[in-house]
């Protein structure tokens, strides 16, 4: 089965093709950073618009490279949510429409299950069960995941995700947006000791996150070093490079701990860290270490597969197309859109 996939629940654009037997055709992926990054985050309105410039070029770019026509196509799958509502509404106007003029099942696929099920896509990809760490810029969720969409929520953070986070310490420091890569590159040339930064919620049991309080401390570490000034931007290149280190130290270390706990509670030993920050080289390094102490295996998606792509939903939406599932003629568009809501294959 050939599935054509979008995502736009966000700022970016992906489309690709996936195949059953042949496994990615091919894919294509628009970002909108440049569009967002003078706004220091992203514009809703805006990201909507692009979206609808994008989409349907980048369709006839995917179906080009893998030498496919309208024909060869057999399902389409598109991000239903969670996100933008904007966003999803040009995605899912655009699939369904596809769909009925193709006449070829759709189906509106779950973009945490599409990140979750990302490794997958690698040539050497985990076995169920696993535990799941998702984290991105909107989720930060530790998931018990049996099979596809029998998934048990272990833990979520309360307030901002990790992803959320780091673009706001980012722009405390003077960073351009989006933060998380901008901070790690920063955090390479911090001195290790100089600040010491909390790991919230590790001194109680249980998995939820905070990172909120995280980040009040890093602002006011960055107002300590300035006398009273309240401009954050001013403090030199060396003290950045420092908070940047122990802030990135204490968002590891804390989903280190709390990964630990999950695998002791449920008896797994396999880990899998997917979403826009499991790229960040550290937490990738702290959490190998740590599995291996267990026992266990982790696994992650390539790069190019941890942020957003069409290629994650094309796959999660061909394994349930396959299993004999299709939506009906409705628009399906949810921001908000619980993980364990979903029906288990």
């Amino acid at each position: 089965m050939k599935v054509l996939g979008i995502e736009s629940s966000c700022d970016e654009t992906g489309i690709a093709i996936y195949d059953s037997d042949q496994g990615l055709l091919a894919e294509a992926l628009y970002s909108q950073v440049e569009i967002h990054q003078q706004y220091g985050g992203v514009v809703p309105e805006l990201a909507s618009r692009d979206h609808i410039r994008k989409t349907l070029p980048l369709i006839q770019e995917v179906m080009s490279k893998a030498e496919c026509t309208k024909s060869d196509i057999d399902g389409l799958a598109y991000t239903a949510g969670p996100g933008l509502s904007g966003a999803l509404l040009v995605g899912a106007s655009i699939g369904r429409a596809l769909g009925m003029t193709w006449d070829i099942p759709t189906i509106g696929v779950h973009h945490m299950e599409g990140h979750l099920l990302a490794p997958l896509l690698e040539e050497k990809g985990p076995t169920f069960p696993f535990v799941a760490l998702l984290v991105s810029g909107g989720h930060t969720q530790l998931v018990e995941v049996e099979r596809i969409g029998a998934y048990r929520l272990l833990g979520e953070s309360l307030d901002d995700a990790a992803g959320e986070a780091f673009d706001k310490v980012a722009k405390m420091l003077g960073l351009p947006y989006p933060g998380g890569p901008h901070i790690s590159t920063l955090a390479e040339s911090g001195e290790a000791g100089r600040f010491t930064f909390p790991r919230p919620m590790t001194n109680r049991p249980g998995l939820d996150f905070s990172f909120s309080g995280l980040k009040t401390f890093t602002l006011n570490t960055i107002l300590s070093l300035l006398d009273g000034d309240t401009d954050t931007t001013k403090i030199d290149q060396q003290s950045k490079a420092d908070i940047a280190h122990a802030f990135q130290e204490a968002v590891a270390d804390t989903m280190r701990i709390k990964c630990q706990r999950a695998i002791q509670q449920t008896g797994m030993r396999t880990l899998v860290i997917a979403g826009g920050v499991s790229a960040n080289k550290r937490l990738r390094e702290v959490l190998t270490v740590m599995v291996e102490k267990e026992g266990g295996e982790i696994y992650y998606p390539s790069l190019q597969y941890c942020t957003d792509n069409g290629a994650m939903i094309a796959y999660a939406g061909c394994q349930r197309l396959l299993a004999g599932q299709h939506d009906d003629l409705t628009i399906l568009a949810k921001p908000r859109w619980p993980l364990d809501q979903l029906a288990a294959l």
